[in-house]
């Protein structure tokens, strides 16, 4: 059976992570995703490391199943009627670009112009800021949106802020240009006529932090960074056993506080005690509260833990190692792993988190710069 998206064509200037990211998906549910890319180099998040097999990690997890155009653009917006771009838009459905503010339509590849020669292309703009405000031109690697939409103030140990350890601004903005693309064709099915869609790494974030800026707005104060526990929930987080395996568990409720004291803690006394009774009272009394789970916890091994956590259906997980992630129960379990080829051979990755029965994603190999040039120009003079 045929993918959902076989057929449409994308076109995305793109590097780094969050357009990347976005074009992943649609590609891996059957778009045919051209990356155009300076010649030589191409997207510079190739040069970020050599960590799998001489190849850059971040190029490695957001480029496969895509076709590579090496394409000098400067020199392609004065080629008159032989330029490639003009003529590579108007067999596209989706245009996807994350360029510098004002570089797309210095390219004549600002959105208003395309809307104009082309009605049914969807255009994607992706920013660090947005096309307007005060930030319109600031720079927006991943750690300064982080920083500037408060994502760090909330992160870390009441002693010392820090960033989330993966790209949050990035992924935030990758995954709303997908669903927002998705939409958008969509809406073209019914109306005949594509749109534009703006998408902000700053936007995206902030609607992240919701609930810590709901929660500031209405307290006055912010949510305190606990670590891993919870700034408004206890016990929730981390705890070491005995055998020095680290639990994590999150009680909801005071029914799963009382299950917790009496088949977990075998001490059910302590779900009256005054300090503990509240959920608020938790919180309040936190570090107590971690002393006692602590000296239970101290005198069993993990398995011990998880075992009386799983009979008092009590919420709980191992913390793991990124090694451990590799090797996991869950993934093995559910043949979760596959391989996709690459320049440096075949690479283990994992199965895209989007299942189809019956329809296995599309898994085509990641791309050396400008690999598919000369078959893309062919295509565009059949």
């Amino acid at each position: 059976m045929p993918l959902p998206l076989d057929g449409i064509v994308v076109v995305s200037c793109e590097q780094a992570v969050a357009a990347p990211f976005a074009t992943r998906q649609l590609a891996e549910l059957g778009a045919r995703v051209i990356k155009v890319e300076r010649p030589g180099d191409g997207d510079f998040a190739r040069a970020y490391d050599t960590a799998v097999s001489g190849l850059s990690s971040h190029f490695v997890w957001l480029n496969r199943s895509k076709e590579s155009l090496a394409l000098d653009l400067k020199a392609d917006a004065g080629a008159g009627a032989d330029a490639v771009m003009p003529r590579l838009l108007a067999r596209a459905d989706v245009f996807v670009q994350n360029f510098a503010p004002g570089a797309a339509e210095r390219l004549g590849l600002g959105h208003e112009a395309l809307r104009e020669r082309y009605p049914r292309l969807v255009t994607c703009s992706i920013s660090g800021y947005g096309p307007s405000g005060p930030y319109r031109d600031a720079k927006a690697y991943d750690l300064l949106i982080q920083s500037e939409a408060g994502l760090v103030s909330v992160t870390g140990t009441p002693e010392e802020p820090a960033k989330s350890g993966i790209p949050a601004a990035d992924i935030g903005a990758g995954m709303y240009a997908f669903s927002g693309i998705l939409a958008a064709l969509y809406d073209r099915e019914r109306t005949g006529v594509g749109t534009h869609l703006e998408i902000s790494l700053f936007d995206a974030l902030v609607e992240w932090m919701g609930f810590p800026l709901q929660y500031t707005a209405g307290s006055g104060a912010p949510p305190p960074r606990a670590g891993t526990s919870h700034p408004a929930i206890a016990p929730y987080g981390t705890f070491a056993a005995g055998d020095r395996t680290e639990v994590v568990i999150g009680i909801q409720n005071e029914r799963e506080w009382a299950a917790f004291c009496g088949v977990v803690l075998q001490r059910p006394a302590l779900a009256g005690d005054e300090r503990f009774r509240t959920g608020a009272l938790r919180v309040r009394h936190r570090p107590a509260l971690h002393a006692e789970i602590d000296a239970v916890f101290a005198r069993l091994t993990g398995d011990e833990v998880t075992a009386r956590l799983a009979a008092a259906r009590i919420a709980h997980a191992r913390r793991r190692e990124v090694a451990d992630v590799l090797e996991h129960p869950q993934l093995a379990a559910r043949d979760r792993w596959t391989e996709v080829g690459s320049p440096a051979g075949p690479l283990r990755t994992v199965l895209p988190p989007i299942t189809l029965p019956g329809r296995p994603p599309r898994l085509d190999p990641i791309p050396e710069v400008g690999e598919h040039t000369r078959a893309i120009l062919d295509w565009l003079d059949d």
